[in-house]
Parts: C-alpha cells; sequence; structure tokens
C-alpha cells in the first residue's frame, strides 16, 4: 500500500537530490514575492497514476504551495486534458517542477501500459501482474501504478511469500532428495497463512511440486501447446501462473490458454514515461516567470 509516509519520505529524498543547496537559478532569477499558476497538461492520452506523489514534491518544496489533483488515479485521460494545477510562491513551484513530473510521468506511463496489457486480456478471467522487476526504492510507486491500470501485485518483497525457483530446488535436492520431499519440508515449517509458490520449467515437473500441496505453480517460458497442457494437468488443484515471453502481442494468446496469472516485468523494467507538461499559465509578475 503506498502510504502518505512514504511518499513524503521518497519525494524527500529525491528533492534533495535534485537541489542539496537549493535552487540557484530560481533563487537569482526569480524575485522572493513571485508568484505562479501552473497545469499539469497531457501531451499524449494514457491514463493516470501519481496524482499524490505529484502534490507532495510542491507541498514539501514549499508549505504554501497549493496543487488541485483533478483526475483520478487510474482515470483515462486525452491529449490536452488538464489533469491538476499547481498556485504559489514561483521560485518553489519551478524548483519542484521536475521532480513532480518524474514521478507523474512515470507512474502514468506504467499505468498506461498496464491498461494495455489488461485489455488484451479481457473476458479470459486471467490477472496480468507485476513482479520484483521494479527500480530499487520505487517499487511501492510503480506497484501502486500497476494496480491503477488495473493489474494485480505479485509479493511485495521477499518477506512476503515463499517463491522457489530452479536454483532454489538444485539446492534443496543437492542431497539427493526428491523434490516432493523437499517441499514437503518447506510446508512443514510454514505458517498456514504463509503462501506457497514454485516455478517449473518442465510438464514432468508439475506432477511431483502438485504433490507438495504447493498453491501456485508458475509455467515458465511455456509454449502456448505446453500451457494449455500444463493447466490441464494442473486441473484446479493449484494456482497457474505463466511467466516469460510475454509482451503485447502474445499476452492475449497466453491468457485464453485457461492460465490464472500472467506476470509481466515489462510492466515496470522498460517501461516509457509518459510525456506530461507543467505548464505556467499565470505570475503576479509576468516578467519573473519563465513561460
Amino acid at each position: 500500500m503506498l502510504t502518505q509516509q512514504h511518499i513524503d519520505r521518497v519525494v524527500s529524498s529525491a528533492l534533495e537530490e535534485d537541489a542539496p543547496w537549493g535552487d540557484l537559478t530560481s533563487e537569482t532569477l526569480i524575485p522572493a514575492t513571485a508568484t505562479a499558476t501552473a497545469r499539469l497538461v497531457a501531451r499524449e492520452s494514457g491514463v493516470f497514476s501519481g496524482g499524490e506523489v505529484f502534490a507532495a514534491a510542491f507541498r514539501l518544496t514549499d508549505p504554501g504551495i497549493e496543487v488541485s489533483v483533478t483526475t483520478a488515479e487510474g482515470a483515462a485521460f486525452a491529449e490536452g486534458d488538464e489533469l491538476a494545477s499547481v498556485t504559489g510562491p514561483a521560485r518553489g513551484v519551478l524548483q519542484a517542477e521536475r521532480i513532480g513530473l518524474n514521478f507523474v510521468q512515470r507512474m502514468s506511463g506504467i499505468a498506461t501500459q498496464t491498461a494495455r496489457y489488461v485489455a488484451q486480456v479481457e473476458g479470459t478471467g486471467a490477472r496480468i501482474v507485476d513482479t520484483r522487476k521494479t527500480t530499487p526504492g520505487l517499487r511501492a510507486f510503480e506497484r501502486h501504478a500497476v494496480r491503477c491500470g488495473g493489474g494485480f501485485n505479485h509479493r511485495f518483497s521477499l518477506s512476503d511469500a515463499v517463491m522457489a525457483k530452479d536454483n532454489h530446488l538444485a539446492v534443496l535436492t543437492a542431497g539427493g532428495i526428491s523434490v516432493t520431499e523437499a517441499l514437503l519440508g518447506v510446508r512443514a515449517r510454514l505458517s498456514h497463512t504463509t503462501h506457497l509458490e514454485v516455478e517449473v520449467d518442465r510438464l514432468d515437473q508439475i506432477e511431483p511440486v502438485l504433490t507438495a500441496g504447493v498453491d501456485t505453480i508458475m509455467l515458465d517460458n511455456f509454449s502456448l501447446d505446453e500451457l494449455r497442457e500444463g493447466v490441464a494437468l494442473i486441473a484446479g488443484r493449484a494456482l497457474v501462473e505463466a511467466s516469460g515471453n510475454v509482451t503485447l502481442d502474445t499476452v492475449g494468446d497466453i491468457a485464453r490458454t485457461g492460465v490464472d496469472i500472467i506476470s509481466s516485468g515489462a510492466l515496470t523494467h522498460s517501461v516509457r514515461s509518459l510525456d506530461l507538461g507543467l505548464d505556467v499559465v499565470l505570475s503576479a509578475d509576468p516578467d519573473a516567470v519563465p513561460r
């Protein structure tokens, strides 16, 4: 969950990075008494995310700045739409501009990309889910954006669930015990509330994993035919997650194999920020604020 405390901590760090000793340009060019009003305007269509983060950049820079976010999280918008407005001391508005834009542009880019994936699987029952391939320090922001786009979140961190991948299983079974025995031992040590997921990359691994009573099986880099066969083999005994080779071109076909979950790192790791701009529209001193 994206809390105000977390927003303020991350945004404060970004503001300090951007202006560790203040904004030299604004402080030397802009009179201290100048005020400005600016509009956050969409230069392309998309899905909105990051309104509270955008507002925090200005509030934390100067408490005298007022931000009105007029677009709801997860709402679609068109090129030219006004998404928010900012009013207050011009120096603070100009100092916070880039940090506020950086966050809202990236988060809206993630929400927009996620919405495209979600549209491709409409009617199938499959969920689009993110991964841990997020920008270090920005996971909560980026995962909030995924939800704004209609997607869902995987485990937030390594502490939240057991997810045994091929390397984990290789270490577990190095002593000669079977995958089933190893996973049964894991299950015996877990709380009844802890989710257990296991990754497989071959069809013949499914039954030994199912025998251990896992909650989710991830079918990694399976072909469409293999996915269909895997879904049939699992037959509702665990949730089925598909991962690997997931793109906008392939996600619809993957969903139609009957899997429950489709995870994709592309929602966050290589997304393009949307083109949003902050345009100054009014100043108490027209000659003091660049337009």
